[in-house]
Parts: structure tokens; C-alpha cells; sequence
């Protein structure tokens, strides 16, 4: 039998871009998808920064972003206001569970390693921008491939989402596990790491299969070496600034820092 853990208890895992997707590439895609529909062009980097919030939030913050908003004032002569982003969220859920048909695939090694983790004794919760009608696309089409965490809690699960501590208050309510230092928050975003913070957790930035580096696998496959490189660390900066405890290209081997911090909580540290 598998050595068990001494003092963790669970793991948060996000999903597009640190469990399944890929690079995060479903939510970028739609959201330029909604602005373009509009005459509003957007980049990927713009659809990208303010990933991992309620997807109703993260449309409002694309328009509030300088140049989207100028582009939307000089188009129609006012600014972006609640009934257009209203609107644009409407016309974006379809979109967003029909490009979730494609790109729900569990991320290269992830299902392994979250069943060891299981198996040494770790409560496997999920928590996720997308609404729970979008996840009746995503968590089937996980758990066929062997990845089934024991929750999964959506935007509408919480008053408010990330980085709001909430929807992993929450976590740790239905999991029924305490005290929130012994849950790990893994998130490839930096809303994500802060919500871990925030909420008095242990926190992992993932760089290589996330938001931060944003390409799929086949794409990062094309890549040069030291070009990878460069996009990982650009995006384990962000995550540092967030204030994340540990970094790690893929939840595929996370292992290794789960048995750092059970050695901390062993010596009697905490997530500062």
C-alpha cells in the first residue's frame, strides 16, 4: 500500500489548463470569439489575462481593458454597459459548451497521478470558472478517462469567485476537511493562486499545461526548447507575484512537492 500523507488532507485542482484543456484553450477562444462577433477585435493575450475568473466577470473585465473599450466607444458611441455584457454572456455559453465538446481532453498524466494521490489518503476536490451547465460537457468526458475528482463546485457556488477564498471555503466544507492549511489549491492562473492565498492554503502555480503558456500540446511539441522554457518561466513569475508557494509545469508530477509540504507540515510550518 501506498505511503500515506501525515498532515495534508486534500487537493483543489482547477480544470481547463491544469487537469484538462490543454493550454486553456476553450474559454480563449470563445472569448475573442464573442468580441469579434461584435466588430470588437480582441488578442489572445487580452481573451487570456483575467482567465480563471466567473466567466461573467471575465467578459466584463476584457471591456473594461483601455483599447477594447476605446474600440467599443468609437463603434457604437458609449461604453460597454451591463446589458452588453449581459448579452455577450448570453451568446457566450453556447458557444463555450459546444468548443467544451473538443476540448475537454485530460491533460497527459494527470488521471495517474491524482489516483496515487487518492490512494495515499488525499480528498480530490475541483473548482472551476465554468458554470455547472458547462461542466455537464467536461466532467463526463473526464471521468471516461480516468479523472473524477470527489467534488466540483462552479462559479454559481459561491457569492462571489476568485480570487475570493469562497468557492474553497466551500471546498473544505464538503470535503469535511480543516484546518485549510492542510489543502493544497493547485490553479494555472494568477486569480486562482491569490484565491488560495486568500483563503489560507498551500498554493501550486501550474506553468507549462496552463493559461500562462496557452498552447496545446501539440503546439508546445513545436516548440525550441529554450522558447518553452521562456514561456514557462514567464508564467511562473506571474504566479510568484501571486504569491504561490510552489511552481510546476503539470499536475502529472506533483507528487514530489505534495511530499515538500507534508515534510513542512511535519516541522510545524504553515502557508504564510
Amino acid at each position: 500500500m501506498a505511503e500515506q500523507f501525515k498532515h495534508l488532507k486534500a487537493v483543489v485542482f482547477d480544470w481547463a489548463g491544469t487537469t484538462v484543456d490543454h493550454g486553456s484553450c476553450a474559454p480563449a477562444i470563445v472569448f475573442q470569439e464573442i468580441f469579434h462577433q461584435r466588430g470588437i477585435g480582441i488578442t489572445a493575450q487580452q481573451a487570456r489575462e483575467p482567465m480563471g475568473r466567473a466567466k461573467r466577470d471575465h467578459i466584463a473585465a476584457i471591456a473594461a481593458m483601455p483599447r477594447v473599450s476605446a474600440a467599443w466607444q468609437e463603434k457604437f458611441g458609449s461604453v460597454c454597459g451591463e446589458a452588453d455584457i449581459d448579452a455577450m454572456y448570453a451568446d457566450f455559453l453556447p458557444l463555450q459548451k459546444e468548443t467544451l465538446k473538443s476540448h475537454s481532453a485530460v491533460i497527459r498524466g494527470v488521471s495517474d497521478s491524482v489516483a496515487r494521490c487518492r490512494e495515499r489518503g488525499l480528498k480530490i476536490g475541483s473548482s472551476t470558472g465554468y458554470t455547472h451547465e458547462l461542466m455537464e460537457v467536461v466532467v463526463p468526458a473526464a471521468a471516461e478517462q480516468g479523472y473524477e475528482p470527489d467534488i466540483v463546485l462552479c462559479s454559481e457556488d459561491a457569492v462571489r469567485g476568485r480570487p475570493a477564498p469562497y468557492l474553497l471555503f466551500e471546498a473544505a466544507a464538503r470535503l469535511d476537511v480543516y484546518p485549510m492549511w492542510n489543502i493544497v489549491k493547485v490553479d494555472d492562473t494568477a486569480v486562482g493562486i491569490e484565491a488560495g492565498r486568500n483563503a489560507g492554503c498551500w498554493t501550486i502555480g501550474i506553468t507549462r499545461t496552463g493559461n500562462g503558456v496557452g498552447l496545446s500540446e501539440a503546439a508546445l511539441a513545436e516548440l525550441p526548447s529554450a522558447e518553452l522554457h521562456s514561456l514557462c518561466d514567464r508564467a511562473g513569475k506571474t504566479f510568484t507575484a501571486a504569491g504561490a508557494h510552489f511552481l510546476l509545469e503539470s499536475v502529472a508530477d506533483i507528487e514530489r512537492i505534495l511530499d515538500d509540504i507534508d515534510d513542512m507540515l511535519d516541522d510545524g510550518l504553515r502557508p504564510n
